[in-house]
């Protein structure tokens, strides 16, 4: 059974515009379905596709069930089925032994930036980077499926 352990920070803007990302890619993404104990989200990545099913959130983990489609596929799902959009750039740093998600939003959700940590188990130890502020894992308005329902800049 696949599952996502995830941590989710906010980030010291400060300190993080001094970072050069090992490197990064565009992000475009939409929701076909949203509810409280799941979501379908496509996705464009650089040239890539993705379709991913997440199941319900239980502290910092969940199903996760990810697949890549043709990039032709996703663009067309995301016209046809996402009324509204994320656009965002997906930075990757490494710190110590893992590799930190910053994810800076454009926008309508301009001015939020976000970094995430995969982990492999749920009690697994990790070092914070200086540029790491607030966890927000729990935090729901934080998910990129409430981002869509309700932009950072609307708060």
């Amino acid at each position: 059974m696949p599952t996502e352990i995830e941590h989710k920070y906010l980030v010291k803007t400060d300190l993080w515009k001094q970072i050069v990302p090992d490197y990064s890619k565009p992000v475009k993404q939409g929701y076909i379905a949203a509810t409280p104990v799941s979501s379908v989200r496509v996705r464009v990545m650089g040239d890539q596709g993705y379709v991913t099913i997440k199941g319900k959130s239980t502290n910092a983990s969940r199903l996760e069930f990810e697949y890549e489609i043709p990039l032709s596929d996703a663009e067309e799902m995301l016209a046809e089925f996402c009324s509204e959009d994320i656009v965002k750039t997906r930075h990757y740093v490494q710190h110590g032994e893992h590799t930190w998600e910053v994810d800076e939003f454009h926008g309508l959700n301009s001015g939020l930036i976000v970094a995430e940590i995969e982990l492999s188990s749920i009690d697994e130890k990790y070092l914070l980077p200086d540029w790491i502020d607030r966890n927000v894992t729990t935090e729901k308005q934080y998910t990129n499926a409430n981002l869509v329902l309700r932009p950072f800049t609307t708060w």
